[in-house]
């Protein structure tokens, strides 16, 4: 044991595997619940906490050298001004409960600490096609669990509710969403964003021809679980993502077959086609409608949706006509996204805090602008800045490197770009599964960029 933490390279990289495992396969089951807060302590958090402690001891010494750099600076810059912005919801605008805020911050330092560990754990450049052979690995399960979910009943553990989030297991039944082993569909589908540009530029770029066929199936199952998730944000995404992706390795060919099949492929998904037949709807018969659900509050729209009872009328009043309404952009419009403006509002600076407008905004910008205000959201946009400058500088290099390094670098950039579109309707840099996977992505394609050396 003693031997394997003197080789820094294979503590990280063996690390980095069990994340990529454990985080999107393990479902959400509580471990230790916390009276009165929804997030639970569970089993994958010790996985993490031991990463912690683990890069702590290797990169203390090189503390200077990590914030030598403007990324990791800008990341400890927003990680400061949450928790400026959590003392005020404290103790200024009184908004939030502290010990909740706290763990909501403390949770954010979580998702970035793979960041870190992406970096080291790609020092070695070799170990990348172990990382990818990992990810499809993990792909396959996730695709053989939702498949057991449909069809062979297999438990699905969520945490939409404080109810579910108790561990409870459900059962699919016919029309609702596959999860596999994530805590909502919206997670799923946005993993799927992340990942499936990858491999499709794999495809593109390897010449083995098992590989190619791997791959295949790979990507198929993947595109069968985001029309199961039937997360309608999500194939746009996943369209705009594989359509960069491509074009960055000028694969124009590929790209429009790849297009081709998957419009092809999700045509067959009937819940798709009817979910993106009531948005149509939905703006064809409400032009000039300005309030959807009118005198709606949050709770009332989540027991609609739940348990579907209608309200009761003091007076016989007409009957009332039709409201050609989509319930989750409904829900958006006039209850989460208002909450997060009202946030805003009262500390246009700082915010409310973590956890001061609930645990769902369906709008990451908005949300961002509510809990940690316009500052948090500057030094939040100020990360990607620098991830996107470190991408524009080798961009034009993107031919020298290997078919597994190109593939990667194309395919995660077009991911990113297509996960920026989905946090305009889905929490993601808040859902743990993912964040967690997305950062350390990012950190493993910084890694691979910069050639950042922070052990040696």
């Amino acid at each position: 044991m003693l031997k394997l933490f003197k080789s820094p390279n294979l503590v990280f990289k063996y690390f980095t595997a069990a994340i990529l495992l454990a985080i999107p396969l393990y479902p959400k089951f509580p471990f230790i619940r916390i009276p009165g807060v929804q997030v639970s302590i569970r089993l994958e958090d010790f996985l993490l906490v031991g990463l912690t402690l683990a890069l702590a001891i290797y990169l203390a010494p090189k503390i200077k050298q990590v914030l030598s750099h403007k990324l990791e600076r800008a990341i400890f810059v927003y990680l400061a001004v949450g928790l400026v912005s959590l003392l005020s919801g404290a103790i200024l605008t009184k908004t939030l409960i502290p010990q909740v805020g706290f763990l909501h911050w403390a949770r954010r330092i979580e998702y970035f600490v793979p960041f870190f560990l992406g970096i080291v754990a790609v020092r070695k450049k070799e170990n990348l096609e172990f990382y990818i052979k990992v990810i499809m690995l993990t792909l396959f399960v996730v695709l053989i669990y939702g498949l057991g979910q449909q069809y062979l009943a297999w438990p699905i553990i969520i945490t939409q509710n404080v109810e579910y989030s108790k561990g409870i297991a459900l059962r699919w039944i016919q029309g609702s969403h596959v999860n596999s082993t994530f805590a909502g569909h919206y997670d799923l589908a946005t993993f799927l964003v992340l990942i499936l540009p990858t491999l499709i530029c794999l495809i593109a770029l390897l010449k083995d021809l098992k590989s190619k066929i791997v791959l295949l199936v790979l990507v198929l199952g993947g595109l069968w679980l985001l029309s199961a998730a039937v997360s309608r944000i999500s194939i746009v995404s996943y369209l705009m993502a594989t359509s960069l992706a491509l074009t960055l390795l000028r694969k124009y060919k590929m790209l429009i077959a790849v297009l081709a099949v998957s419009v092809v492929f999700f045509s067959f998904s009937s819940d798709l086609a009817a979910r993106y037949g009531r948005v149509i709807d939905v703006f064809i018969r409400g032009v000039g409608q300005q309030n959807i659900l009118p005198n709606l509050s949050g709770f009332e729209v989540f027991a609609q949706e739940q348990v579907g009872e209608p309200r009761t009328r003091q007076t016989p009043t007409p009957t009332p006509p039709a409201v050609f309404e989509d319930r989750s952009s409904s829900i958006r419009l006039n209850v989460e996204w208002p909450r997060a403006v009202r946030a805003l509002a009262k500390n246009p600076l700082l915010g409310t805090g973590y956890s001061s407008i609930t645990l769902a905004t369906d709008n990451d910008y908005l949300r961002a602008l509510g809990e940690v205000g316009i500052l948090g959201f500057t030094a939040f946009a100020l990360i990607f800045v620098r991830i996107g400058r470190a991408i524009m500088n080798k961009m034009k290099k993107l031919r020298r490197l290997n078919s597994i390094q190109a593939a990667f670098v194309a395919g995660v950039t077009g991911s990113l770009a297509g996960v920026f579109v989905n946090a305009l309707f889905i929490d993601v840099f808040e859902a743990s599964k993912f964040a967690i996977i997305f950062w350390l992505l990012m950190g493993l394609l910084i890694g691979l960029l910069t050639k950042r050396r922070y052990v040696e």
